[in-house]
């Protein structure tokens, strides 16, 4: 288990802050996987004024090498994918930094209680996540890990007034009994989704992939790039169109969305393809009755040309065959 572990506000992005805040010196360096940063993370890189220097943790050479340069007190990590094409074990990238003597901060956020191990588990220095992304109260996030930076993120918030304490604790701490089995059932219906959503059951997807792309979710990629109006036209069918806080307690209905802003600086072109699903609260059945209802609307706003008929002779780029005339005869008269 952890050492210690510090309860703060600001939810994940607070807890990220709170950390980082804790180990960084100004103009510190920080290495950080090549990929696009997450939004939030990348304001709170820049507010602490950090220099963050990046190394493909897909490829254990290149991250060994960084790593033996001798630049680097801290490593950050996020725990589920930045890239769609990440590969890396969060396990094995935080072993080659412990092996260098490079402690690590992780970013836990959607990971926390939907893997077997989260990042302080697998041997990081701290772990940093959400607990309004696990049913807890608006604004609470959590730091675990090692005495001395869980002890720095304490003291650097000694006023009463930004402490997580009393009923907004306990609520906290009661609502991590119940996630493990909301968890359970939310993956299974995603999955019997995407086994029905492969079988062909509604027209106009082309594709399918349960992805760990944050949350995890289905990323259905359409047979036309119309996937930008999808969550508007599955809102009016009783699809949440926007997260309110990525499984909060308030995420009822399922969410039809777009990827994840960092996805789409590296992805683009997947905006006008592909549709994020998470199914929330909600079965196999109402996703997949939301989603053919919304695509029948979009569609049938955006009807393909009708094929046309067969060309007539002559416009088809071959000549048309010429009439038959009647043979002249010798008592025709003259022109």
């Amino acid at each position: 288990g952890a050492q210690d572990a510090a309860l703060v506000q600001g939810a994940g992005t607070g807890a990220i802050r709170a950390a980082l805040a804790a180990v960084l010196g100004p103009g510190e360096p920080l290495l950080i996987h090549d990929a696009p940063v997450y939004r939030t993370t990348e304001v709170t890189l820049r507010g602490l004024g950090a220099k963050t220097a990046t190394a493909d943790f897909n490829d254990p050479a290149e991250l060994r090498a960084a790593l033996a340069s001798g630049r680097f007190r801290y490593a950050y990590v996020q725990h589920t994918r930045q890239r769609l094409a990440d590969s890396y074990a969060p396990g094995e990238v935080l072993a080659a930094c412990r092996e260098a003597g490079v402690r690590t901060v992780v970013d836990d956020n959607y990971a926390a209680l939907r893997v077997p191990e989260c990042g302080v588990e697998l041997g990081a220095d701290a772990s940093c996540f959400s607990l309004f992304k696990l049913h807890g109260p608006e604004g609470v996030g959590l730091v675990v890990g090692a005495a001395d930076i869980v002890g720095r993120v304490r003291a650097d918030n000694y006023s009463g007034g930004g402490q997580v304490q009393g009923h907004q604790a306990l609520d906290a701490l009661r609502a991590l009994t119940h996630v493990p089995v909301l968890w359970s059932l939310q993956s299974r219906a995603g999955a019997e989704a995407a086994e029905r959503l492969a079988a062909g059951e509604v027209p106009g997807v082309a594709e399918v992939r349960l992805a760990n792309a944050q949350d995890r979710c289905l990323l259905v990629r359409l047979d036309r790039p119309l996937a930008r109006e999808v969550p508007d036209a599955a809102a009016r069918h009783g699809a949440a169109p926007y997260p309110v806080g990525s499984n909060s307690r308030y995420e009822v209905a399922p969410l039809f969305y777009r990827m994840s802003s960092s996805a789409l600086d590296d992805r683009p072109e997947l905006a006008d393809w592909t549709v994020r699903i998470n199914p929330m609260r909600a079965g196999a059945d109402l996703v997949l009755d939301i989603l053919r209802r919304a695509l029948r609307d979009v569609y049938a706003a955006h009807p393909l040309p009708r094929p046309l008929p067969h060309p007539p002779p002559g416009t088809d780029a071959a000549p048309a065959p010429q009439t038959p005339q009647p043979p002249q005869t010798s008592d025709a008269p003259e022109d």
